[in-house]
């Protein structure tokens, strides 16, 4: 007769490394961002004190906004330095907190996935509350670093894209353009019109994204081609851009259309904009002329939206009715040249690495 068993014995954790690697900022660029403006840095392991976890990083998102950050340090809410390692947003799982079975009060357990601010790092020491611990909505963890939630929180509560709308989405192949065109076609767009600044991109958005069509940054004057592809004008605006893209959209603005502005990469990266920021000149009469409400937005500001995108996410993605545009990179020292590449426009969607 077989001995009775006894408690089940938890599987054991692998051994943790006694070092992690981080990129750090090694000098401001005069200009665009190079290989020889960062570092990949060998550091002890980090440990966690009270109140915080030690998270190993599946992955982080390299995004554009960044930039402004390395060019001169400033962040809402954030300061970068020379000799700083740089942060993002990351998902990764916990692997240790000094308490038992996880943090004072509760919060993430060894064996969790979060989703955290501290990226651009193998291994990082997260304050508890600082964590988001995820669920099984997404049938990939990589998935919770969509900005697809920018995009729904826009397009759900600072404008409502309502049915009949025609929507000009500015960055149409970005990492929330890209999910932008899509969602405003869930939400009841009749006509979705995405703008990018290379042919191969435009036709992608229209072969892969559903976009009705796109026109090119670059070619002739977007304002004409917005006119030409959206003839009785736009309703929705969600602009990414600002710049040339702004003013065309103004320009095309139906009687009471809704503008939501969740970016300005057009002042960020343009070579005047890397030393200050110059702003867009647009038409405020036609603004006032035909009633066009613009509003800043976000996501931060309506957490409310981010339970809510992630189950509808899931259930799109579980469905086929939506995709997750987005490139892997492996290995954390290839952060920098995924940096450069992101800014430089050369990947459809989102980009991230996997250190």
């Amino acid at each position: 007769m077989p001995a009775p068993s006894g408690p089940a014995t938890p599987p054991a954790r692998p051994l943790l490394p006694r070092t992690s690697r981080e990129v750090r900022l090694l000098s401001r660029p005069d200009g665009l961002p190079a290989a020889e403006h960062f570092e990949v840095a060998e550091v002890p392991l980090p440990r966690p004190g009270p109140g915080e976890v030690l998270v190993r990083n599946r992955a982080f998102l390299v995004f554009a906004a960044l930039l402004r950050m390395v060019i001169d340090g400033h962040y809402p809410g954030a300061a970068l330095r020379p000799g700083d390692a740089l942060f993002g947003p990351a998902v990764g799982e916990v692997v240790a907190a000094p308490a038992p079975g996880g943090p004072p009060g509760g919060g993430p357990r060894p064996g969790d996935t979060v989703l955290h601010q501290l990226g651009w790092r193998e291994y990082a020491v997260v304050p508890a509350e600082q964590c988001a611990v995820v669920g099984p909505e997404l049938p990939d963890p990589v998935a919770h670093l969509s900005q697809g939630w920018t995009a729904y929180g826009a397009l759900t509560r600072a404008v409502e894209v309502r049915p009949g709308d025609t929507v000009f989405v500015t960055g149409g192949a970005g990492a929330v353009g890209s999910l932008a065109g899509q969602l405003a076609r869930l939400l009841g767009a009749e006509r979705v019109i995405g703008s990018t600044g290379s042919p191969d991109k435009a036709r992608r958005l229209v072969a892969e994204l559903g976009y009705d069509a796109a026109v090119v940054r670059g070619a002739e004057p977007v304002a004409d081609q917005l006119a030409k592809a959206a003839p009785d004008g736009v309703d929705v605006l969600l602009d990414t851009v600002g710049g040339e893209q702004l003013r065309a959209a103004v320009a095309a603005a139906r009687p009471g259309a809704r503008f939501v502005l969740v970016g300005g990469l057009a002042t960020q990266l343009a070579p005047e904009g890397l030393g200050g920021a110059r702003p867009a000149a647009v038409d405020w009469v036609r603004v006032v002329l035909n009633r066009v409400t613009l509003r800043g937005f976000n996501a931060a500001d309506h957490p409310d939206a981010l339970p809510e995108w992630n189950r509808r996410f899931g259930d799109w993605l579980a469905s086929g009715r939506i995709s997750f545009p987005h490139t892997r990179l492996a290995g954390i020292e290839s952060g920098p040249r995924a940096f450069r590449e992101v800014i430089e426009g050369r990947h459809l969607g989102a980009v991230v690495v996997e250190p």
